[in-house]
């Protein structure tokens, strides 16, 4: 049963179109899955564009089935919100490097005082959060570690994002994980797969604490492994798919992952204690086609099916 835990008491800027089969409320409600977009991208380093993220999935999501022949399930059996976007206007004067952070800023501060005390643990919330680049899942991150003290972090990327902050910004997209581990405790785990780029002491680092799954066989059983009861959050980079399958992303690296192997993913998580998500990294503009967009709006199509296997 459906129940309103508080009304939003922020502002946030509807989508323009919302997620198809999605309802749109000023609420959030307990035992219910919620989208949220985070468009920003002022810490990306090669290519921008992410900020067009939210609403480029969302504007296609009419355009794919809403049943989904890998889980059968359909969207329009089940219930779930869009929240629409959090906001990064700011009067910031200054320097282009502090207006970027103060954007940053004022969007995370949203999201925490957004759910931070909305006690999604107790109350059954769970967040589908849209980017924007990486750096917009500290928001999210946070939030799940500090409810889960046993949360596993499922981390699907092509980069290690362990980097100590990046070009000036401490919270650069490049950092993404190292900022998550900053707030880890005794009980929380990390798990990498996808990861084929990074830096000497990323690749020493996640090696020393054996977080990165070197095949898929390896990192699908490593997930399977996990107790069913055991909460998962999953982070998820859309560049951890390779470029021929899925161009439109600022910072593509070859020999990456197909969507069978998402897929694959899904059908373990549907059967675990599967408690929230993000999905950055799809830049719109860089792939003409739009077929990217098509492509990001069927990964959320999977991850809010398997957010509500649990309400059913």
């Amino acid at each position: 049963m459906l129940s309103k835990v508080k009304k939003v008491n922020i502002s946030l800027e509807a989508a323009a179109i919302p997620y198809e089969c999605s309802k749109t409320t000023n609420d959030i409600h307990a035992n219910a899955v919620h989208l949220i977009g985070f468009g920003f991208d002022g810490t990306a380093c090669f290519r921008k564009g992410t900020k067009a993220g939210p609403e480029a999935l969302r504007a296609v999501s009419d355009g794919i089935e809403s049943y989904s022949p890998y889980l059968d399930l359909d969207l329009e059996d089940v219930s779930f919100y869009d929240l629409g976007n959090l906001s990064t206007q700011v009067d910031e004067q200054g320097s282009e490097h502090a207006t970027i952070a103060a954007q940053w800023q004022t969007a995370t501060d949203d999201f925490f005082q957004l759910f931070s005390d909305a006690e999604i643990k107790n109350n059954h919330i769970k967040v589908l959060t849209l980017g924007g680049e990486h750096s917009i899942s500290y928001a999210p991150l946070k939030t799940y570690l500090a409810q889960y003290p046993d949360l596993v972090v499922i981390h699907l990327d092509a980069h290690a994002d362990l980097r100590d902050g990046y070009l000036g910004f401490h919270y650069s997209h490049a950092a993404i994980m190292r900022r998550a581990l900053d707030h880890f405790g005794e009980q929380h785990q990390l798990i990498q797969y996808g990861i084929r780029s990074g830096t000497k002491e990323e690749y020493q680092w996640m090696s020393q604490h054996n977080t990165l799954k070197q095949s898929r066989q390896a990192f699908l059983a490593s997930v399977e492994k996990i107790a069913n009861t055991r909460p998962i959050y999953l982070t998820f980079d859309l560049d951890y798919f390779d470029p021929s399958f899925f161009p439109g992303t600022g910072t593509p690296e070859p020999g990456g992952e197909d969507f069978h192997s998402f897929v694959s993913l899904c059908k373990i998580l549907r059967k675990k204690n599967f408690v929230g998500c993000d999905v950055v990294e799809l830049s719109p503009e860089i792939d003409s086609t739009g077929n990217s967009d098509v492509f990001a709006a069927k990964v959320v199509r999977e991850l809010i099916l398997c957010l509500n296997e649990n309400h059913q």
